[in-house]
């Protein structure tokens, strides 16, 4: 058990993150949560509830907080058969994200939806392969937020840091922040990578949620996944992984250490996609999002060597370096990997001297990438959501 003393340490070392430069591009309402309610109702409870029913003690404090716990649950479909609450004061099911999941049963042909009320849920949450067709739906990215602070040294290498892992199919994220607040590494940090969410599940969608963190943020591992509406933040490899992926209408943002006009040097990087092989079928498509923030960056680098990478009629500030990719340092790369760009405007996007091996796409190549199609969408999205 945690003492009070090591807990409350804990507690005020999460908000020091939450507030410190790094993690400026916060939402508002998180960091003065994080100040308030959040702060209080973890010292107050003096331990997180790892696990379990909320043992809803009657005191008049539990009350007064309950008797204005008025939630509007959305309409439950005819594919849920299940509505979980969970909620930081008590006031239904479950106090923690990973108790809700643990409490669904294993290999459900039918979905749950884990309906979770606004506040900062500092735990660290898996979802095994045992368990698909869960919905998480947020109050709103900017109040609903999952956060942990593992890193690739303290969780035992990058792929497990991540504060959410996700390894069922037919997962559903709505309305909802998943953040890794670890430290922004200092440049040529080992270890440091920090991921916020681990997605390795098939046919997985996320609508109007926010991904917060710094090197290696989102670790799109594998499998067929949908973004939309989705604030995207980090600044090395922010979306990294091997997965084949549409992003659509995305604010991606970059948190890189601003460079001084006139030096040349990159410090960052929007994707490092892991195509191994001409016999693997993934890649990273961005279409009508928007690129901006600090530092220069490239839009890929090629983690692997047929690493696949498209943007299209997408807005890029100038933060975006000249050269626009990066091929890992190893020019055998150069003919194997695809790193193109279609009707992108704004600073960032002119292409004049773009590397040789970028494509500057016309409209049939661009075609296969422009639309949910891309991740065969149309067959398996539109039982989870509409699509407009």
């Amino acid at each position: 058990m945690v003492s009070k003393r090591m807990f409350t340490a804990l507690v005020v070392c999460v908000m020091a993150v939450l507030v410190s430069k790094p993690f400026i591009n916060l939402p508002t309402q998180l960091i003065k949560m994080s100040r308030g309610g959040f702060l209080s109702h973890l010292l107050h409870h003096n331990t997180p509830h790892y696990g379990g029913h909320h043992p809803h003690h009657k005191n008049t404090t539990l009350t007064s907080i309950c008797d204005d716990f008025s939630p509007t649950f959305p309409a439950i479909d005819p594919n849920t058969t299940s509505l979980i609450c969970v909620d930081l004061n008590g006031c239904c099911d479950f106090t923690t994200v990973q108790a809700a999941v643990e409490s669904i049963g294993n290999f459900s042909a039918m979905r749950t939806l884990v309906w979770i009320n606004k506040g900062l849920y500092f735990e660290k949450v898996n979802i095994p392969k045992s368990k698909p067709n869960i919905t998480f739906e947020g109050q709103g990215f900017m109040t609903t937020a999952i956060l942990w602070n593992g890193t690739a040294n303290s969780s035992g290498g990058t792929f497990y840091s991540g504060s959410v892992q996700v390894f069922s199919d037919n997962f559903i994220a709505k309305n909802i922040s998943f953040m890794n607040v670890a430290p922004m590494p200092r440049p040529g940090a080992v270890g440091a990578q920090a991921v916020a969410i681990r997605i390795a599940g098939d046919q997985a969608a996320f609508i109007g949620c926010g991904f917060f963190g710094a090197q290696d943020t989102l670790h799109d591992d594998r499998g067929r996944h949908y973004f939309k509406d989705c604030y995207i933040q980090g600044s090395i490899d922010f979306i990294f992984g091997n997965a084949k992926s549409l992003y659509e209408n995305c604010e991606l943002i970059s948190i890189a250490s601003p460079v001084t006009q006139g030096v040349r040097s990159v410090n960052g990087a929007v994707t490092a996609h892991g195509r191994s092989s001409k016999d693997e079928d993934s890649g990273f498509a961005f279409v009508n999002c928007t690129l901006g923030g600090t530092g220069r960056i490239w839009l890929g680098r090629a983690w692997r060597p047929f690493s696949t990478v498209v943007f299209s009629n997408t807005f890029m500030t100038d933060i975006v370096a000249p050269e626009g990719w990066n091929d890992f340092n190893d020019p055998t790369r150069d003919q194997t990997i695809f790193y193109g760009e279609y009707k992108c405007s704004g600073a960032g996007s002119n292409t004049t001297v773009r590397v040789a091996y970028a494509q500057n796409l016309n409209d049939s190549q661009a075609l296969p990438f422009l639309n949910v199609s891309f991740i065969n969408g149309d067959q398996w999205l539109p039982p989870l959501l509409p699509l407009s």
